[in-house]
């Protein structure tokens, strides 16, 4: 299908790989790894013709049609999601405004005799045989299939694009994509816009793809359940191997091994030959033998060991100060948006320390509850943060934040103050921004290098609660070790929103679940979350939905709209019960804190008693309404 040979680029006189050569087969599926600003995207570019190199040879077979899914598009403003949707289709959309001309005409003419009328029944004929051809009955239930698989709901399909954000569009572009069934797909991280459920559908559609597939991603799990061949681009070589990620990193190890093994072997060869070269020089009768030997050894092809990019970032997250016991307190805390409920009746307390994931479906509050947490957006109820917190906070889209304009150090410097002005150009260093390199523009960087400015820009600012939505998104998968480990030796609280199970696998020591506007609170790391779940892993967690939706399917349809109303207001007062009891049972643990200190006063306060009994009285009274609506709840 392609055939590339000797493809070498260079930028400002500076090579970015050199010599690539590769074939692209049918039923290929390549990952594409290497570090941030190794040239990924740009060998996607040139494979898809975006790109000039600067020398060798690419050639595809005939009539090859090839797609490519990029980091950064542009959308037309106008259309529904739906609309936009149907752009794949240029032909079949054409054929459906000829054959409207056409019946038209067929409809208000009389002249059933006529040449005229014969030639339009021809058109409509020819039209329709190639309109069913083509696929022309069948592409709006297909676009709907491949929609709802990229997680658009029904009532999605007729809103405007402009009213969803830049990963729900980009979702789009997937789907038109997946939609014109090219020979070829290229896609540039095409994970990094989709939740666990969506990523499992898409896995699926491109184990069963019979084409060609060239993906760059940072998804260690993505690229070893789909690929089946990885390339890896460092220092400007490629290197090639059938496997997938994980078993690459394998068998690249083991070669690597037998290198150096015989490399040491023939460099033990080659000083032998040169201390035989040496003694018999010393000798006229030996000279002939001399050269002979001194020939033989210019003719050795010296063995050489796969040389590694080994440089990472140095990343330390030091707290500013202690804060009080408790970070963050949340009371019946509640967002909206307009018709759109994303949370409802919150209530969770975080303590100094924690470590908490935040898992679930995309629009399932996540991103709302940490933006509310950093007084970015208003909200319903109450949120209160401790004594001393100072938060920090990477956003979802922060590199987006950043000044395409500006230099990397000079949006360093924009940012610095007085008392760290001078250690700049040491922290743009330990995120890998040396020497020249700080003088680039930001607009040039790749998007994982935005995220290691963005992370860098960051710490100029004293925090002791850091809050983290999606911060793998874009960075490579060693520069992800490396962030994981500098979070695990963070001292401080830390909020992960993320997809990634890999990451959150022994860094987070408390899951929260996002669901239907509501959290639950799992006191235990990600592997306890699953097992609770008796789930596999996250990435099922999210699925669950969609399976007890079908299971509630088969047993006898959709829910009886009366018994859906029933349900929610059981569980408003449930969520209220569930308050009640949290604030009784604190208000008991500050009495029992006073009668162990004060007992001897307290005992002459009756009030203070009674009132002590009362509240333990109402919890148990509580607790006996919370099983008789819980009930309630689970017979409907």
């Amino acid at each position: 299908m392609l055939n590339a040979h000797d493809i070498t680029v260079s930028f400002s006189g500076e090579e970015l790989f050199s010599g690539i050569t590769f074939k692209l087969n049918a039923g290929d599926r390549i990952g594409l790894v290497g570090k941030n600003g190794a040239g990924k995207s740009t060998l996607l570019k040139i494979v898809s013709g975006e790109q000039e190199y600067d020398r060798g040879s690419m050639a595809f077979d005939k009539d090859i049609s090839l797609g490519f899914l990029k980091q950064d598009i542009d959308f037309e403003e106008g259309r529904t999601v739906i609309q936009e949707a149907y752009q794949a289709f240029k032909e079949i959309k054409s054929i459906e405004e000829k054959l409207e001309v056409v019946n038209t005409q067929l409809a208000e003419r009389t002249d059933y005799e006529s040449e005229y009328y014969h030639d339009l029944m021809h058109d409509l004929d020819e039209l329709s045989h190639r309109y069913e051809l083509i696929g022309g009955y069948n592409y709006q239930g297909e676009t709907e299939k491949i929609l709802s698989g990229l997680g658009f709901k029904q009532e999605n399909l007729n809103q405007m694009t402009n009213t969803f954000s830049g990963g729900w569009r980009m979702r789009i572009e997937l789907a038109k994509l997946l939609l014109q069934k090219h020979d070829i797909l290229l896609l540039d991280e095409p994970t990094n816009h989709l939740d666990i459920e969506s990523i499992i559908w898409f896995e699926n559609f491109l184990k069963g793809f019979s084409g060609a597939i060239m993906m760059v991603s940072h998804d260690k799990m993505f690229l070893d359940n789909v690929t089946n061949r990885t390339i890896e681009i460092s220092l400007g070589q490629i290197y090639d191997y059938k496997k997938p990620y994980s078993q690459y990193l394998l068998l690249r190890n083991e070669i690597k091994e037998k290198q150096l093994q015989s490399q040491k072997n023939q460099e033990k060869e080659i000083k032998q030959t040169e201390q035989l070269i040496e003694k018999f020089r010393a000798k006229a009768s030996k000279a002939s033998m001399a050269q002979s030997l001194i020939k033989k050894l210019n003719k050795v092809q010296r063995i050489e060991v796969d040389v590694d990019d080994n440089a990472v970032m140095n990343v330390r997250f030091p707290v500013s100060k202690t804060p009080g016991k408790v970070v963050v307190e949340a009371h019946e805390l509640a967002k909206n948006y307009d018709e759109n409920q994303v949370l409802e009746h919150v209530n969770m307390l975080i303590e100094r320390g924690s470590k908490i994931a935040f898992v679930g479906q995309n629009g399932q509050g996540k991103s709302t509850l940490a933006k509310i947490m950093v007084g970015e957006i208003d909200f319903d109820g109450e949120l209160k943060l401790g004594h001393n917190v100072q938060i920090g906070y990477f956003a979802q889209n922060q590199s987006e934040y950043l000044e395409g304009n500006l230099t990397i150090l000079e949006t360093m410097e924009n940012e610095a103050t007085d008392g760290n002005r001078v250690k700049i150009r040491d922290m743009l260093g330990s995120f890998l921004f040396r020497g020249d390199e700080v003088e680039k523009k930001v607009k040039v960087l790749s998007g994982g290098e935005r995220n290691r400015l963005a992370l860098c820009k960051m710490l100029l600012h004293p925090f002791n609660v850091l809050i983290m939505d999606e911060p793998t998104n874009h960075l490579d998968i060693a520069s992800k070790n490396v962030l994981k480990r500098a979070l695990k030796q963070f001292e401080g609280t830390l909020i992960l929103v993320s997809h990634d199970r890999d990451f959150l696998q022994d860094l987070a020591s408390t899951v929260y679940s996002f669901r239907e506007g509501g959290i639950k609170e799992y006191l235990g790391d990600i592997n306890y979350f699953l097992e609770q779940h008796e789930l596999e892993d996250m990435r099922a967690v999210e699925m669950k939905t969609k399976k007890e939706s079908i299971a509630n399917a088969a047993k006898g349809g959709k829910q009886n709209h009366a018994d859906q109303k029933q349900r929610k207001k059981l569980q408003n007062r449930l969520s209220k019960i569930e308050a009640e009891i949290s604030d009784l049972e604190k208000k008991l643990i500050n009495d029992d804190a006073q009668i162990a200190e004060n007992f001897k006063l307290l005992q002459e306060d009756e009030q203070f008693f009674t009132l002590y009994n009362d509240k333990k009285s109402r919890v148990e009274e509580l607790m006996s309404q919370w099983e008789e609506v819980q009930e309630q709840i689970d017979s409907i």
